[in-house]
């Protein structure tokens, strides 16, 4: 688990802390705990889109790329892993299909990946995957309906509309709820959906938001009314997604919402013109099974691509003078909100 003091990382490991199990294993003993207190690390990305657009197939697309690989899937997070194999959850936005099957949708970009790809995820120790977007659906529900299966059979947890999930992991039972505000009639539902998930009396609920305009540094009123809404409403962690850019950080009645994460293992683009991204990470804390106020935060500013040339679909931790760079663009496009003072950066090895 990705500690935000090394002090405490220390102390866990001198107590014995051990590595974080698969989101679908049930352990006797929470993860780790520390006089009393339960530790529990989250981790979030934003867009994973692990497949290329029939009409762009090429040198340099994710599809190229893939078969060029020998069937070694460690690839694409390989600069990642280490971070998330660490935390209790890693919690992504999938953006397309995994399927053979299907009918493309007529529409601008459309993504359909083989379902062995799977693999990528399952190997990068991703456990969550929210389905509430505008791609899951490009190549019909027949193949939407074979990507559920694919994760769920491959032990990662999937949500989207009133498909809430519910899974406890390490001891402490998380309640994943995702909302596209580019798909009919999904917006309106989500206070229903979300009373729905609290009758399971989730110990944490994270809540993931497909929204916004693409492009756009800032989030628009209607994302922070539903930001604001879902945490009045028990959200403790809110995720956006959709704008293919990063979009500032809020503090939130003591709970933070990541406005946009912008793209992350992202193969719609051989080369977007904005690689910046981040991992946002928080560590709860429990103690008799109830959530504390008190929580440590840590963005880690990274780039999509390990090279600059173009795009090769590795997401890299930064250091450095590109460090310095997304730091302060995250620092600054945050500077309307309050709480981003509160929160550690860390560099890239």
């Amino acid at each position: 688990m990705k500690k935000l003091s090394l002090l405490l990382l220390m102390l866990i490991f001198l107590l014995g802390g051990c590595k974080a199990a698969p989101a679908n294993t049930y352990p006797d003993e929470p993860y780790a705990v520390v006089d009393d207190m339960v530790y529990f690390t989250v981790s979030a990305v934003g867009d994973c889109t692990l497949s290329t657009d029939i009409n762009y197939l090429g040198e340099h697309s994710f599809v190229s790329v893939y078969n060029n690989l020998d069937g070694d899937s460690s690839y694409f997070f390989k600069n990642v892993k280490h971070i998330f194999e660490e935390d209790d959850l890693t919690v992504i936005n999938f953006g397309g299909t995994l399927s053979e099957n299907g009918t493309r949708e007529e529409k601008e970009y459309a993504f359909r990946g083989k379902p062995e790809y799977v693999n990528i995820l399952t190997g990068a120790s991703i456990e969550a995957a929210s389905l509430a977007n505008n791609h899951t659906l490009d190549y019909g529900s027949t193949a939407f309906g074979d990507t559920k299966d694919i994760l769920q059979n491959n032990g990662i947890v999937w949500f989207e509309g009133k498909n809430f999930a519910v899974k406890e992991i390490n001891g402490i039972k998380v309640g994943l709820i995702g909302t596209s505000f580019l798909r009919g009639g999904e917006k309106e539902k989500f206070l229903d959906n979300l009373q729905e998930l609290k009758t399971h009396n989730p110990d944490l609920i994270i809540a993931s938001f497909h929204w916004g305009i693409e492009k756009s540094e800032t989030p628009n009123d209607l994302q922070i009314k539903y930001a604001h809404l879902a945490i009045d409403n028990g959200a403790d962690l809110v995720i956006g997604h959709h704008p293919h850019v990063l979009q500032g950080i809020e503090q939130y009645k003591g709970k933070y919402i990541l406005y946009s994460l912008g793209n992350f293992c992202f193969g719609g683009s051989r080369n977007p013109a904005d690689k910046d991204t981040m991992i946002f990470q928080q560590t709860f804390r429990f103690k008799d099974g109830k959530l504390l106020e008190h929580s440590d935060a840590s963005v880690i500013p990274c780039s999509i691509s390990s090279i600059g040339e173009h795009n090769n679909f590795q997401p890299t931790p930064l250091s450095g003078k590109s460090y310095d760079r997304v730091k302060n663009k995250i620092l600054e496009r945050s500077s309307e909100f309050s709480g981003i003072e509160n929160i550690t950066f860390i560099k890239g090895k």
